[in-house]
């Protein structure tokens, strides 16, 4: 007797596919929707139908002309996306027709430490994936977390990941631990998550009193509000009976408070800054050499750590905050509400 496998569905792939543009520097004014031919997969290379993309700084800072990595021009922009697997090339193993995927910004930086010759990177010197079809390379996708919708995903690639480096890819991060974040921003709310479904207590810097009850519903142990106290360092001190926090997640540059809210021998993942790379103001040498502390940059991640936090995040099921979502054709709308508005959470682009 002979068995026949199941039939795989294979959706239909248009010949043409909406996809937005953009320029180095142009700003938001620049993005253009095109109709292009969708492309082909070659070998070890999949074609995505892409169901959501999120916004982060990062994205305005292309489009300003301020990232510090290598921007190709007529860019596909935005790194975060994710989707459905609709057709794959030769010598793709890791994944299949109808798989549910995201995709590592950096394809080829697969685990270890980050160096140049991996910064090869989805919306900056690679094509990205606001557009409706994504060709995207094999090894650098990961299966969707279970319970995770498209829109929730696509939040994972720069903020999740960046925020799991943040928190682990220093020192690492022990239970019992106390983590501070900054903000309201993806990056700040999926550490908060991530550090508290790992064992650490979270104390939550807020810009509002508004900001701080919803971070305080989201499971931090302690917020303050930053508008009513200022000096917040002090604060997470007298919290933490002096010793201040094992961790710091620095996502608007590394200030007075920050200093003063980190322990001796603690560390400072220092994600980035909310300015342009020329207008970040300096940091006192002084004031960081007598905090004692450890002061790391990171870049995202790797695929390596990708994976490992999607597996705390399916275990804990974790669910990224999403702000806004916006129709694909609104795309330059979602952009100029994420640029304005301080979102609490993500904004994120839906293709249906």
């Amino acid at each position: 007797m002979t068995t026949t496998a199941p039939a795989v569905h294979r959706p239909a792939i248009p010949a043409l596919t909406t996809t937005y543009r953009a320029h180095l520097g142009a700003g938001i004014d620049g993005l253009t929707a095109r109709t292009e031919p969708t492309p082909e997969p070659g070998p070890r290379e999949v074609l995505v139908r892409v169901r959501a993309v999120s916004l982060g700084f990062r994205e305005l800072m292309i489009l300003r002309g301020a990232y510090p990595l290598p921007v190709k021009d007529d860019l596909i922009p935005v790194s975060d996306g994710a989707g459905e697997v609709v057709a794959v090339g030769d010598d793709v193993g890791r994944v299949a027709v109808g798989d549910r995927v995201t995709a590592a910004i950096f394809p080829r930086w697969l685990d270890g430490p980050f160096t140049r010759d991996v910064a090869d990177q989805l919306g900056g010197s690679l094509d990205g994936m606001l557009t409706e079809y994504a060709l995207l390379p094999a090894g650098a996708l990961l299966p969707v977390p279970a319970g995770l919708s498209f829109e929730q995903a696509a939040c994972l690639p720069c903020a999740g990941v960046t925020a799991w480096n943040a928190l682990t890819g220093g020192r690492g991060l022990r239970a019992g631990e106390t983590v501070v974040t900054v903000g309201s921003g993806g990056v700040s709310l999926l550490a908060a998550r991530l550090a508290e479904a790992a064992g650490a207590s979270v104390i939550a810097v807020a810009g509002s009193a508004a900001k701080a009850a919803r971070l305080r519903e989201l499971g931090a142990v302690e917020t303050i509000d930053r508008s009513a106290e200022p000096a917040w360092g002090e604060r997470v001190r007298a919290l933490t009976g002096g010793r201040g926090a094992d961790h710091v997640v620095a996502v608007a540059g590394i200030g007075e408070q920050e200093l003063s809210a980190v322990a001796i021998e603690g560390e400072i993942a220092f994600v980035g800054t909310l300015s342009d790379v020329g207008d970040a103001p300096a940091i006192d040498a002084r004031r960081l050499f007598a905090s004692g502390a450890v002061v790391r940059t990171l870049a995202v991640g790797s695929r390596a750590q990708f994976a490992a936090m999607n597996r705390l995040i399916e275990a804990r099921a974790i669910e990224p905050v999403v702000e806004a979502v916006f129709a694909f054709v609104d795309a330059i709308a979602a952009y100029r509400h994420y640029e304005t508005e301080q979102p609490f959470g993500k904004v994120v682009i839906a293709l249906g």
